[in-house]
């Protein structure tokens, strides 16, 4: 009763998030089972059922992050003090979130199901005249199997995302202890290990061993001499910079995997422009994809992959720019910021990049005649699109409920709102003036092979 209190007395924002999750599922779900009366309406066609099938791949996972996202940003399933007393401990929250994005997700599967059967005349008859018969298999009768698995897909995988992303973990950073392979461990002021007057293997070998690591450890951090028969434990000691994770690194840290990422671009790239020498005979659409168009497809995830790598990257450098030529209040504060959030602002500012530069793609691809864009395209382009613009409105969201402590202690501190808010537009038109032209370039040299 209580998880339904938490879910049901949400501010509307968070309501709209939800209602956005379960738009997303209605859309997926209904392509899914537009490929499932394709396959119906034309079985002898079954590597064109396939491959319908397999694009349905890219809304799922643009769903599946949206929900992911928004399942983050809910503030009433956010730990407090004082609600484990209750019941409401790290685990009990993760599995409300979970339960919050099945059911919003189950919603939307039910949607989809619902206006499916609404155009295949199943439910009022025909509508539209009978337009939407051709590819839903009107009058053919549904497997129920077949229809309850592919409107499972989404909440199944959604709410797994949702568990595992928000497991509860241990805060403490694990370090293990360095063991040093030797013959002979000595312990401080006495002789080699391994004796019985030495606390050898039976007595004292642990206390050799620790000691040995802790030496170690003390000399390879501060350089001070480590004191004659200290013990020091390696678990204990403070982790280094380079095991600490992307999400937990300060302002002065740069995300790691930019020459990966530029490495992937450059092959994808290239990739595309050899294949384009040789175009692909028959045409490549959605439906039939020649057999060297795999060097097209291959391309184009290189580049994505390599866009939604290089984006926190490219926005630590962002804010690194707006911090040089004596910088002042405005540009400092809105730099810094974007320096600390540069992993997670970047990685869904970088699929939407890649959302924006595989669209002026397709739509180059399609703009020649005789290869009509038609409504089950337009509507995965919607789901896709929508769902990477409406998890980086999400994100910031969340971000901005990440420094909500920082923005307090600035206004205690006496500083104007007008400077916190010139900081958020600074930083929004910064990186809309950095990734607009990257991401325009990346698009034309992916589309032109296209167009030779």
């Amino acid at each position: 009763m209580l998880d339904l209190r938490l879910t049901r007395a949400a501010r509307p924002a968070v309501q709209l998030r939800r209602l956005l999750v379960a738009a997303a599922s209605a859309g997926t779900g209904f392509l899914l089972l537009s490929c499932l009366g394709y396959a119906l309406k034309r079985p002898e066609a079954a590597g064109s059922g396939a491959l319908r099938l397999a694009w349905c791949v890219v809304p799922v996972a643009a769903t599946v992050y949206l929900a992911l996202a928004v399942a983050r940003t809910d503030p009433g399933t956010r730990p407090r003090p004082g609600l484990s007393a209750i019941g409401l401990g790290p685990a009990r929250l993760m599995a409300v979130s979970a339960l919050v994005t099945a059911l919003s997700t189950a919603l939307g599967s039910l949607v989809a199901l619902s206006l499916f059967l609404h155009l295949r005349g199943d439910l009022t008859g025909l509508p539209f005249d009978g337009a939407a018969a051709s590819f839903l298999a009107a009058g053919k009768s549904l497997p129920l199997a077949a229809t309850l698995t592919l409107l499972a897909v989404v909440p199944v995988v959604a709410t797994v995302a949702v568990a595992l992303a928000l497991r509860p973990r241990d805060p403490r950073p694990v370090v293990r202890p360095q063991r040093r392979y030797l013959p002979f461990v000595r312990q401080a002021g006495g002789p080699a290990a391994g004796g019985p007057a030495t606390g050898g293997p039976a007595t004292g070998g642990r206390t050799a061993e620790v000691e040995a690591a802790g030496e170690g450890v003390t000399s390879a951090g501060e350089g001070a001499p480590a004191a004659r028969g200290a013990v020091i434990d390696p678990r204990f000691t403070p982790p280094s910079p380079a095991d600490k994770a992307d999400d937990d690194k300060g302002p002065g840290d740069t995300p790691s995997g930019l020459p990966w990422a530029v490495a992937l671009l450059a092959a994808g790239l290239t990739a595309q422009a050899y294949a384009g020498r040789t175009p692909p005979t028959p045409a490549f659409t959605f439906t039939t994809v020649p057999t060297g168009a795999g060097l097209f497809l291959l391309g184009w995830l290189l580049t994505a992959v390599g866009l939604v790598l290089a984006a926190p990257g490219l926005t630590h450098l962002c804010g690194r720019l707006l911090q040089c030529a004596r910088p002042g209040a405005l540009r400092l504060l809105a730099g810094r910021g974007l320096m600390a959030e540069a992993t997670r602002i970047g990685r869904p500012l970088g699929i939407l990049c890649a959302v924006t530069a595989a669209g002026y793609a397709v739509t180059t691809l399609y703009d020649a005649p005789g290869r009509p864009f038609g409504p089950l395209s337009a509507l995965g382009a919607l789901v896709v699109a929508g769902c990477a613009f409406a998890t980086l409105l999400t994100v910031a969201v969340e971000t901005r409920q990440g420094r909500a402590e920082t923005t307090d202690a600035l206004l205690r501190l006496g500083a104007p709102a007008t400077v916190l808010r010139g900081a958020a537009a600074l930083r929004a038109f910064a990186l809309l003036a950095f990734f607009t032209p990257l991401t325009l370039a990346i698009a034309a040299l992916a589309a032109f092979p296209l167009t030779r």
